[in-house]
């Protein structure tokens, strides 16, 4: 009888929660703000910044930290939405952007205490085809906006679905973010208006663009399929440099004088004339090198899926890893005020000590 009744019990409270969960109204996560969450320096992480003497760190469910103590403790930004964020840049220790999932673009002007929301995908293709049959209708004869127009209409039609996957500014007005199939945007007011940039790269298959990196002065985007391209400040365009790997690129680094750029099974070509000429580099590790970064030294590092730690003395020419006491999964990487590398992935933020 006892089994009857608890069998019973589970059954109505199944059948209330069920009725609660289809009452419950829908909400899109571009406008559920993000949970605060305990565990949240234990999740996920996709990005981590240095915005002044403080850490800011991106990641699934719209969350966003903040470390003020070298990433000894963290805090849990208030984020009106709720959609994947895959990269953050801050050219200034106020000014910051954040991207992600469902086209979302997010700004902070606290140093990443809070954010608002400057652009989502539910908007970006309205504006993409907007922009582009206002471009055929000044010129008409360009045989390139009808295969553009039909690109925005593609948007509008497939709705907020488009990954941004990275972002960078120059200060606090220039800036660009990328995504999948050729989604490149650009700003000169600080992200109040994004421009398509679309017809602005020489990647005619529409690769995704993976990530964006300022080296030495140049402006870099990697992408699928050994896809390399560097802007053109004069013409403003980026064109496609010449690569000696078909596979997918995830990242660039460097110094003055050194381009690195990185990706696949370990993959890593060193160019020391902004991409002219390559030499292949050997890493020893076969998993992906999803980040890399400089150190106030000037050697330069390089993190992999698989938890692996390179660290290069000699400008990038061969790599050594880093003895660590346990490996976690690392998607990015920064340099805290007291030189430890913070490093961030599918667990979480970790700090390693470094010499």
């Amino acid at each position: 009888m006892y089994f009857l009744k608890r069998c019973t019990a589970l059954m109505l409270t199944w059948t209330a929660l069920q009725g609660a969960a289809q009452a419950a109204p829908y909400m899109d996560v571009l406008d559920l703000p993000a949970m605060p969450s305990a565990l949240a320096t234990a999740s996920p992480l996709r990005d981590v910044t240095n915005v002044g003497a403080r850490l800011v760190a991106v990641g699934p469910r719209g969350h966003i930290l903040y470390s003020d103590d070298n990433g000894g403790h963290w805090q849990q930004a208030s984020v009106p939405a709720s959609a994947d964020l895959n990269a953050v840049s801050f050219p200034s220790a106020e000014q910051g952007w954040a991207v992600g999932n469902d086209g979302v673009i997010l700004h902070s002007r606290d140093g990443g205490v809070s954010w608002h929301k400057q652009l989502d995908g539910r908007v970006l293709g309205e504006q993409v085809l907007a922009y582009y049959r206002a471009q055929a209708q000044a010129a008409p004869d360009d045989e390139r906006w009808p295969t553009l127009i039909a690109e925005g209409e593609r948007l509008v039609q497939e709705g907020a679905d488009k990954p941004f996957l990275d972002v960078w500014f120059a200060d606090e007005q220039n800036g660009f973010a990328v995504g999948v199939f050729n989604l490149l945007l650009h700003t000169r007011d600080g992200g109040q208006h994004w421009t398509p940039w679309l017809e602005r790269s020489d990647n005619p298959q529409g690769l995704h663009l993976t990530s964006l990196a300022s080296v030495d002065g140049a402006l870099y985007i990697t992408g699928e399929q050994g896809l390399l391209l560097k802007l053109d400040a004069d013409g403003q365009r980026f064109t496609r440099l010449t690569t000696p790997y078909s596979g997918t690129f995830f990242g660039a680094a460097g110094k003055p004088g050194v381009l690195l750029v990185y990706g696949l099974r370990g993959h890593v070509l060193r160019s020391t004339d902004g991409g002219q000429h390559w030499q292949p580099v050997s890493t020893g590790v076969t998993n992906s090198i999803t980040a890399g970064s400089q150190d106030s030294g000037g050697q330069l590092w390089l993190l992999s899926q698989a938890g692996h730690v390179l660290l290069s003395r000699d400008d990038g020419a061969s790599f050594t890893q880093v003895k660590q006491t346990a490996r976690t999964p690392i998607s990015a990487a920064a340099f805290d005020a007291a030189t430890e590398l913070v490093l961030v992935g599918e667990r979480g933020v970790r700090t390693l000590a470094v010499e």
